[in-house]
């Protein structure tokens, strides 16, 4: 069966439980036609969200184990892949026969981790669920938001060692589908291009979320976005790494639903159950550094760091307050590209939209904000959270308090045991190059080199560190670590 024949089965099949609110069954039809391009890999790819496909329940206050059972034990997404492509895709490996270890290879190629919860084997992000064609494999929202340390996953955690590009491409090829992607989802491995994603379904829907003809909206897809932590949003007052969006906002977390076979009904009625999922992230919390700790230098650490880096990133504690600071770029100085490069028309379209006109619980709108810098997160769980700033070119909290030690060009193993942490200057270690590799070099390879050269890396910016002598950067870093 050809993929066109395929998406034409997988269309009617859909049209009448997910696109009816749009019209007929033939105008269901016709728009698959017009968008064809975009069904064949929108439908797939869940980058920074999930599809939860419950029947609204109707009013009624969230809840964080309805949210944890949605999150963990349901798949949404249709079927990405076939089973026998998972079983087979060593073969584009250029292995002549599969490995004994298959399943511990597949999650080192691209960067999965064992899930801390009943998933049939598959790793996090991944698993089994039921399709036209018979069951197969799909992907969710633990495939950015899954990571480990130490040897052990972490629900929430941003996926630092992901390479989401050789998997799609990988499994597509092992499936007999050798087309690449509509643009790269990894530049750099451990970082994904969510918000373009985003842009990239948003552009087929009008205000009411009604399939219309691909709108030329610009795709900047080299931002390298480093996943931020789940456990942080509770703290915040507004979220994403630009502060764009309020905090409690649901409807945000929904934007991938915005899949052409989602009709705008359908997708609306997901609400509650991604409010039960916002409950959940909200409840998670950091986990906490697993080796001992100098408690006299970290009390030393925690009076500069009070004196230093309060005022942006809050204080901790008991009586602890933190401020949700957005700085501006040209304080900041970090790399602007992300707070930049989504096109006004999509932001205006986004703001006009259902998603832009969400309440809160007395009636009163959850403002969606013009970018104007990046936000100081909070650094609960700092330690666990490398590397660092938005587009994750530091490698470790040393780099972070001292920008003329940076390096330029680097690499790491993307393993995430204890002998890949370093634990004296807090993240992950690394290898610093003289220079980049060439084209010669198979991509999924170059993808494990970080070039702050590259648009979208730069690693200047943050120097307020810089005039701390070492002794004070490392009584900041132990202070770190209690946190």
């Amino acid at each position: 069966m050809s993929l066109r024949t395929c998406y034409g089965k997988v269309t009617d099949a859909c049209s009448n439980e997910r696109v009816r609110n749009e019209g007929a069954e033939t105008r269901a039809r016709n728009w698959a036609r017009l968008l064809m391009p975009s069904l064949r890999w929108a439908w797939t790819v869940v980058l920074a969200g999930t599809v939860f496909a419950v029947a609204s329940e109707g009013e009624r206050r969230a809840d964080p184990q309805r949210g944890r059972e949605a999150l963990l034990t349901r798949a949404y997404l249709p079927v990405a892949w076939s089973e026998q492509t998972y079983q087979n895709v060593w073969k584009v490996w250029g292995l002549s026969e599969r490995p004994a270890d298959f399943e511990e290879r597949f999650r080192q190629r691209y960067g999965l981790h064992q899930a801390p919860y009943p998933n049939d084997g598959l790793p996090m992000g991944l698993r089994y669920t039921r399709g036209l064609l018979g069951r197969g494999i799909t992907v969710d929202c633990l495939l950015c938001h899954g990571g480990s340390l130490f040897g052990q996953s972490i629900i929430g955690l941003g996926n630092a060692s992901l390479d989401m590009q050789a998997l799609f491409e990988e499994m597509f090829e092992a499936q007999g589908i050798k087309r690449a992607t509509p643009f790269p989802f990894t530049q750099v491995r451990g970082t994904t291009e969510g918000a373009m994603m985003a842009v990239y379904l948003f552009r087929i829907r009008d205000e009411e979320l009604r399939l219309v003809p691909p709108q030329n909206f610009a795709l900047t897809p080299y931002l390298c976005e480093d996943a931020p932590a789940w456990w942080l949003l509770k703290k915040k007052k507004t979220m994403y790494h630009t502060g764009s969006t309020d905090a409690r906002s649901v409807r945000s977390i929904m934007q991938f639903l915005l899949n052409p076979l989602n009709g705008p009904d359908h997708i609306k009625s997901l609400e509650p159950t991604f409010a039960d999922v916002h409950a959940y992230i909200c409840g998670l919390e950091p986990p906490k550094y697993p080796l001992a700790i100098d408690q006299k230098l970290a009390e030393k650490g925690r009076l500069l760091f009070e004196k230093h880096c309060a005022r942006c990133h809050g204080t901790y504690g008991p009586n602890g307050a933190y401020p949700n600071r957005i700085i501006p770029l040209k304080e900041i100085g970090t790399d602007p590209l992300r707070a930049q490069a989504i096109p006004k028309e999509a932001k205006q379209l986004y703001a006009r939209s259902w998603f832009g006109q969400e309440r809160d619980s007395r009636g009163r709108p959850l403002i969606f904000q013009e970018e104007v810098g990046y936000q100081a997160p909070p650094l609960d769980g700092v330690w666990a959270t490398a590397p660092y700033f938005h587009n994750g070119s530091v490698p470790t909290v040393y780099h972070v308090l001292n920008s003329k030690a940076r390096p330029r060009i680097f690499t790491r193993s993307f393993r995430t045991g204890a002998e890949d942490y370093d634990t004296v200057r807090l993240g992950w270690k690394y290898q610093e190059l003289d220079g980049a590799p060439g084209p010669d070099v198979p991509a999924i390879e170059r993808r494990k080199v970080y070039d702050t050269s590259q648009p979208g890396r730069s690693n200047a910016g943050h120097t307020y560190g810089d005039n701390l002598s070492d002794e004070e950067r490392f009584a900041i870093i132990e202070y770190l670590k209690t946190l």
